[in-house]
């Protein structure tokens, strides 16, 4: 099973950007934990991060062609902007669970509307790091879940 661990812009500021929001933990220390967790678990990841958009949107399209299994996507600033990350995902139709570090339903409106919520299959907030590794066993028991129904018949 590979998993593609998506970061959208300003993630790679991690430990230096709104400690108080964020935390002190940096971007290398969130893909160590990451990294750690998916060979606990038995699956392979690539993590990716960029601050633009359209190679954001470029990697989820490779993902498809890369027989990518599930996706963890924290879009940070874009949750709340990009219809064409929301696009990408809905034509590439692979189980997505959407990331965030903070609880964004506790901050400013703005952070209120999520585009790519309405192509993903859940949604972690506010759990920190640890939201993506709880992102990352979902999604392992969901496509087991899925494969086990598909083979019954």
């Amino acid at each position: 099973m590979k998993f593609l661990i998506l970061n959208g812009p300003n993630l790679n500021m991690l430990g230096i950007r709104e400690p108080g929001i964020y935390g002190n933990g940096t971007y290398e220390e969130l893909k160590m934990r990451i990294t750690d967790h998916s060979i606990t678990v038995g699956v392979e990841v690539e993590i990716f991060q960029s601050n633009h958009e359209g190679v954001l949107v470029d990697k989820l399209q490779e993902s498809y062609f890369n027989k990518i299994d599930g996706i963890v996507i924290n879009p940070a600033a874009y949750t709340h902007t990009s219809v064409a990350l929301l696009d990408a995902l809905k034509s590439i139709a692979i189980p997505t669970v959407e990331v965030h570090i903070s609880k964004v339903e506790e901050r400013e409106n703005f952070r209120q509307v999520s585009y790519v919520r309405q192509a993903v299959i859940k949604t972690i907030t506010g759990k920190g790091f640890d939201g993506y590794l709880e992102a990352i066993d979902y999604l392992k028991e969901y496509l087991e879940k899925n494969e086990r129904k598909s083979t019954k018949g």
